[in-house]
C-alpha cells in the first residue's frame, strides 16, 4: 500500500509540476537589475513578483496533494468490504480533500478580487 501510494505521489508532482522548476536556468535571459539567477530559473528580486511568481506553483502542489488524497480516499471506500469504520474513514480523506481544494481555489479568487480589483495595488496585475 505504502509503495502504491508513493509511486502515485511521485507520478503527479512529475505531472503537474511546472517545467521550470526542473529545468536549471543557464542566466543569460535573466535580467539582473530585477532577477536573480538560480537552480529554479529566474526569480524576481521584489516580494510582489516573488510572490506571483510562487503562487502558482502552491496551487498546482495543493491540487496535486487534494488528487493523491482522493484516490487515497476512494481506494479506501472501495476496499472497506463492507466495514462501516473504514468506508468512514475513505469517506472523510475525500471531504477533506475537497474542503481544501476548495479553500485554496475560493483564497485565490478572494485574494485576486480584492487586492487587484477593489484596493488596486501597484504590482499585482
Amino acid at each position: 500500500m505504502a509503495r502504491f501510494v508513493l509511486s502515485i505521489f511521485f507520478l503527479f508532482v512529475f505531472i503537474f509540476s511546472p517545467v521550470q522548476v526542473f529545468a536549471a536556468g543557464s542566466g543569460a535571459d535573466c535580467d539582473y537589475s530585477k532577477e536573480i539567477n538560480t537552480d529554479f530559473g529566474c526569480l524576481p528580486n521584489d516580494p510582489i513578483g516573488f510572490v506571483q511568481e510562487f503562487y502558482g506553483i502552491g496551487l498546482s502542489f495543493i491540487a496535486a496533494l487534494s488528487l493523491l488524497a482522493l484516490i487515497i480516499g476512494g481506494y479506501n471506500v472501495m476496499t472497506s468490504k463492507g466495514d462501516p469504520q473504514k468506508a468512514n474513514i475513505g469517506k472523510s480523506w475525500i471531504f477533506y480533500a475537497i474542503g481544501g481544494l476548495v479553500l485554496a481555489i475560493f483564497g485565490y479568487i478572494f485574494i485576486r478580487l480584492i487586492i487587484v480589483d477593489i484596493l488596486k495595488v501597484p504590482g499585482f496585475s
